[in-house]
């Protein structure tokens, strides 16, 4: 992350002063995103990264601004497109491009890869390669949070997809019925792999659908960073207080394929030039130019810096050592001496 803040405390909205500082750095946050995501595609052509990969181009306002609603003592559950909601959570780019170099250093040692990014010291439970298999964990969490009175949110990161999944309705249902502290986030791209929404949800406003379970629901320009953390700011306040579950439909799209390997037929080219128009990155830039606050040599130094730093997470993965062939199987199953009552 680019900011600091207290544990337990959400970080405080920018004072009039420190606007101008705060927008920056959320410039900075979505260019990280982008420029590693762009990195690892060439990687990936290159095949110096393996396996499947999905990723977030186009998406970075939601990761960078929930994010910044967000305490050091809140937990967030993400989905298999999830780099950049890592990034966003304070989890190190070493440590993530370690990972899809299946390295030991990587944060899940090596053997989760892209799909399984996982930091339990920044409460980042995953990176989950089950459409919709992150909302029952993310619903455990904020139950464990409720019986025990602790003041923290559980954020959850889903697709329009897990939309038509069980798992949401009954996460929806039960969190609803507990009130439980759980910020419901769907990052809704419009199409579900190859599946446009509106081929598989006969009532395409998803906020609408959610508000039947009884959540405070609402839509939010999923292309705009700074509506993104105020809606965020707004419901992670109203779940911190009581209020029971949340749910935003964040309404984005993603210009890449679903996947690496998909061929992406099943979208026009018009659509994608039409979202491509709305950039979240580019769209800040030049608002933040036409302010005056950003110029050509700031960006260029912006640039700069997350340029080296990419770089120097790809050459430690390229160094990291592979994980011994005798560990293999450690952490397949409890130790013996774990399990005795």
């Amino acid at each position: 992350m680019t900011t600091t803040h207290t544990p337990r405390t959400p970080r405080p909205a920018a004072r009039p002063n420190r606007q101008a500082a705060h927008r920056l750095a959320l410039l900075e946050a979505m260019l990280r995103v982008r420029r590693f995501e762009e990195r690892c595609v060439e990687l990936y052509s290159a095949a110096r990264i393996r396996g499947f990969m999905h990723l977030y181009i186009g998406e970075e306002a939601v990761a960078v601004g929930v994010n910044e609603a967000l305490t050091d003592d809140d937990a967030v559950v993400s989905t298999y497109r999830e780099h950049g909601h890592a990034l966003a959570r304070g989890v190190p780019a070493e440590a993530i491009m370690a990972e899809m170099f299946g390295k030991v250093t990587g944060c899940s040692r090596g053997r989760g890869g892209s799909m399984h990014l996982f930091d339990a010291g920044r409460r980042f439970y995953g990176g989950n390669a089950i459409v919709g298999g992150g909302l029952p964990l993310a619903a455990g969490l904020a139950l464990a949070d409720h019986l025990t009175g602790r003041g923290r949110v559980t954020c959850c990161f889903f697709g329009d997809g897990a939309f038509a999944e069980g798992e949401f309705h009954e996460t929806a249902n039960l969190s609803a019925l507990w009130g439980l502290p759980l910020l419901l986030v769907c990052e809704n791209n419009l199409y579900a792999m190859g599946t446009a929404l509106a081929r598989h949800q006969a009532q395409t406003d998803l906020a609408l659908r959610a508000a039947g379970y009884g959540m405070v629901s609402w839509a939010v320009d999923g292309m705009d960073v700074f509506a993104v953390e105020g809606a965020a700011r707004r419901a992670a306040e109203g779940v911190r207080a009581g209020g029971g579950p949340h749910f935003l439909e964040m309404r984005t799209y993603r210009f890449r394929a679903h996947s690496m390997y998909d061929a992406d037929r099943y979208r026009d080219k018009a659509e994608i030039e039409h979202w491509k128009e709305r950039d979240p990155v580019e769209g800040l830039a030049r608002r933040l130019r036409e302010a005056k606050e950003l110029s050509d040599k700031a960006r260029t130094a912006m640039e700069d810096r997350l340029a080296a730093e990419i770089d120097q997470a790809v050459e430690a993965a390229e160094q990291a050592p592979e994980e011994p062939v005798e560990d293999l199987l450690k952490y397949v199953t409890s130790p013996v001496e774990a399990s005795r009552p």
